[in-house]
């Protein structure tokens, strides 16, 4: 065992001179470096700079909202305020849905707004295809040149003749195909190195968790590991290096660009979304069966009159201990908001199934797999955008709870004529408008993250065998 190892080992370092000698295979290493190093770079500059721009803009929103004058309660309601999604540290690895679901969300009282200001909205179609990110760039770029630089590797050997030689000195083909993929392997492995630097520097300078920088790191790892034995095994499986780069060719297209796009379109016909309009239609339609937040004397809040009525032991309203129109105010709000959550729900319980449509295709394409790693560990997935989304509409309902408690608490129904006219002191809403994002858990985003890790540890399975039994058709002689 060890003698094969060593013998491998030197199939690799003649590999790894062969390539060396050749001019495609340098340079195209290089400028794979210099391009990963530039996605590195950018996309963490990106990251910082849009960090904190929506730091500083959180912050005057803040400012503003606590400078705004002496007015009536239900006027603050009105004037809302802003929340902005903070970016993980990792972000800047893999921005994910980040791009596409937007980030600034305006909360006001009556309403639950859709997040707004997402960067594929704001730019070139360019964008829609992939970013100069890390992630993007080991997904569909690295492969690619994994393919052109060991397409060859042996069936360069069984053109030039001398396969046969090797073999027929007491060579095994299996440790033929290991120093191959040996080579190829440290080839992709100084292509993981400007990524791996990037996550270090993530972790240390940039306050990144540290398992999840791991996480993806160990699973770019697997998935380059997956290319070289694919590579490896349609060389020794193809009689002409022409041939096998044709096969891995068609392999990119086919797992990198077109089973992605058809689990996308398959995903969106099985578990379809209503479009905007007809969302806000049927929301629109049951808020206006529900009673009028700003006129306390609609019947329909008949039933709550009387419960409140009797809540308080009183046959008035005007012998109520509260201002009966801040009741209303935030019976209302709490009608409308279990509204907004139930269809928040359901949107995205759609969503997810959608996603859960798009994962079974892992067992077609292992960038799936990928994908969905590296978006749940960098913070930067559907549930991660469910969290923004769903803390931003808890804040919101406190928030517009505690001036509605202000109207009902600091004003009497006698005094609380018009919202225009009547007002309280300013200092009544100091700090009730700051929000908070947490991020979510490391041990939740990893327990997450493992079903797509298992499926990439299944391909590594798969393609190992696959190269296994590559090799023993070239030993024994098989085309």
């Amino acid at each position: 065992m060890n003698a094969a190892l060593l013998i491998a080992r030197n199939i690799a370092r003649e590999e790894r001179r062969w390539l060396r000698r050749g001019r495609a295979a340098p340079l195209a290493l290089a400028l794979w470096l210099l391009l990963a190093a530039v996605a590195a770079f950018t996309a963490w500059e990106q990251r910082a700079s849009a960090a904190a721009e929506r730091e500083r803009h959180q912050h005057q929103m803040d400012e503003a909202f606590e400078a705004q004058p002496d007015r009536h309660p239900h006027r603050m309601v009105h004037y809302g305020h802003f929340a902005f999604r903070p970016l993980e540290a990792l972000a800047a690895f893999d921005p994910g849905t980040d791009a596409y679901t937007g980030h600034t969300l305006f909360l006001e009282g009556h309403r639950q707004n859709s997040a707004n200001f997402g960067e594929v909205r704001q730019s070139s179609l360019l964008l829609r295809f992939g970013q100069l990110t890390p992630a993007f760039v080991l997904q569909v770029l690295a492969p690619l040149l994994l393919v052109f630089i060991g397409h060859a590797a042996v069936a360069r050997e069984r053109e030039a003749g001398t396969l046969r030689v090797l073999l027929a000195q007491g060579l095994s083909a299996r440790t033929l195909v290991a120093g191959k993929a040996l080579a190829l392997g440290s080839v992709a492995a100084l292509m993981l190195l400007p990524a791996t630097l990037a996550l270090a520097a993530m972790v240390a300078f940039g306050g990144a968790p540290a398992l999840p920088a791991l996480g993806l790191a160990l699973g770019y790892a697997v998935a380059l590991a997956l290319w070289v034995l694919v590579v490896v095994a349609v060389s020794a499986l193809c009689r002409r290096g022409r041939d096998a780069l044709l096969v891995l060719l068609a392999l990119w297209v086919a797992v990198v660009v077109a089973v992605p796009r058809a689990a996308s379109e398959l995903a969106s016909t099985q578990a379809p979304l209503p479009t905007r309009v007809e969302t806000d239609i049927t929301i629109s339609r049951e808020l206006a069966a529900l009673a009028d937040a700003h006129n306390a004397g609609d019947v329909r809040h008949a039933a709550f009159r009387q419960r409140t009525l009797a809540q308080y032991g009183v046959s008035r309203i005007e012998d109520l201990p509260l201002n009966y129109k801040g009741l209303v105010a935030m019976e209302s709000e709490r009608q409308t908001s279990e509204l907004f959550v139930r269809h928040g729900n359901e949107s995205f319980a759609r969503q997810e199934a959608q996603q859960a449509w798009v994962d079974r295709f892992a067992v077609l394409s292992p960038v799936l797999a990928l994908r969905r790693l590296s978006m749940v560990l960098a913070g930067t997935d559907l549930q991660a955008y469910r969290r923004f989304m769903e803390g931003a509409e808890a804040h919101r309902y406190q928030m517009v709870q505690a001036l509605n408690r202000l109207q009902a608490e600091q004003m009497t129904l006698a005094t609380d004529r018009s919202s225009r006219d009547d007002r309280i002191s300013r200092v009544h809403w100091q700090g009730i408008a700051g929000f908070e994002h947490r991020p979510e858990a490391t041990g939740s985003k990893l327990l997450r993250a493992w079903p797509a890790a298992a499926a990439l540890l299944v391909w590594l399975l798969g393609l190992g065998g696959l190269l296994l039994w590559a090799a023993r058709r070239l030993g024994q002689g098989q085309p």
